[in-house]
């Protein structure tokens, strides 16, 4: 059986999800495709937030305590910043500064989101692939009782605290995945392709917007499974819960299940939540990811369950 596993991903909680595969199985094995739809320009900078998060999380340097961020960051240019009266609202570290102000240099010379995110993974010596969702635009906004919000506004500069009516993803229709996205999700050997219990309306959609993705996986040979990012009916990190109830949307697995309907063949669920009948095969587990030991955990769950399927 090939060890190959791809994830699809987004968020602290994605990102948790693929550090603790890499601790059951070799992280060159492992292809991460990652949410652009949070990706923005913020004082001239390209910042893409998840691909972010999980490059600090793999190379060691994420904000323990935040799960985002580096740690030991310092804040002398955000305070330079303030002294001039720039916008302060989405906090630019200094550390963090690095990847933004190559990312923007490269971007304008020419060069690919892929090509970047590869090279930057290589400089700290991340062996797990990484690939952006597409190489093209695509940003997330939401319709919401203060009209509309790009999702940084949104998510950090209104703390989530507006009301959600819709979510689209704007550029996703004329946007393609990479060459290297579909295959990894076709490619006959893989053991398993995941989806992590990131926010499926605003992590895993916009990755499923983008023309050609959802229709490689439905064609996937692999089992394609998801880990239920609700737990006893609340989210763990994060609106999750929160963009579901104004969205009409219960909170719970089976609604998870009918939301990824029609593309995966199982779904990993928390113990705490009711282990009913689905529509695809289900598979109870303490999926609260606190330790590095706990990710792990839910790791070789969910491969397990991908075993379980494919039989």
């Amino acid at each position: 059986m090939s060890e190959q596993v791809v994830v699809l991903t987004g968020g602290v909680g994605g990102a948790k999800l693929v550090l603790g595969l890499t601790q059951v199985m070799p992280p060159a094995a492992i292809t991460a495709i990652v949410n652009t739809g949070d990706d923005f320009r913020h004082l001239g900078l390209a910042v893409s937030p998840d691909i972010d998060t999980l490059l600090y999380t793999l190379a060691g340097k994420a904000n323990r305590e935040q799960g985002w961020g580096r740690e030991g960051e310092t804040w002398a240019f955000m305070h330079a910043v303030r002294s001039l009266g720039g916008e302060d609202w989405f906090q630019l570290g200094d550390g963090d500064l690095a990847l933004h102000v190559l990312r923007t240099a490269r971007l304008a010379q020419g060069d690919s989101l892929s090509r970047i995110t590869a090279d930057f993974a290589r400089a700290w010596g991340v062996d797990v692939g990484i690939l952006p969702m597409s190489d093209d635009r695509v940003s997330t906004h939401l319709q919401t009782d203060e009209g509309e919000l790009p999702f940084q506004n949104y998510f950090v500069q209104r703390r989530c605290e507006p009301v959600v009516s819709a979510v689209t993803f704007q550029g996703a229709a004329d946007a393609a995945p990479t060459p290297a996205v579909l295959d990894a999700i076709g490619d006959p050997d893989v053991r398993a392709i995941i989806v992590a219990p990131s926010n499926p309306y605003l992590s895993i959609d916009p990755i499923l917007a983008v023309p050609g993705i959802r229709v490689a996986l439905r064609a996937a040979t692999a089992p394609v499974i998801a880990v239920s990012p609700i737990i006893a009916g609340q989210a763990v990190k994060g609106p999750t819960a929160k963009l579901m109830a104004e969205l009409g949307i219960a909170a719970t697995p089976a609604s998870i299940a009918e939301h990824y309907a029609g593309m995966i063949d199982g779904l990993l669920i928390d113990e705490q939540d009711d282990a009913v009948t689905l529509a695809v095969p289900t598979r109870s587990a303490d999926t609260l990811m606190v330790t590095l030991a706990d990710r792990s955990r839910v790791a070789s769950e969910a491969l397990a369950l991908a075993d379980q399927v494919r039989g």
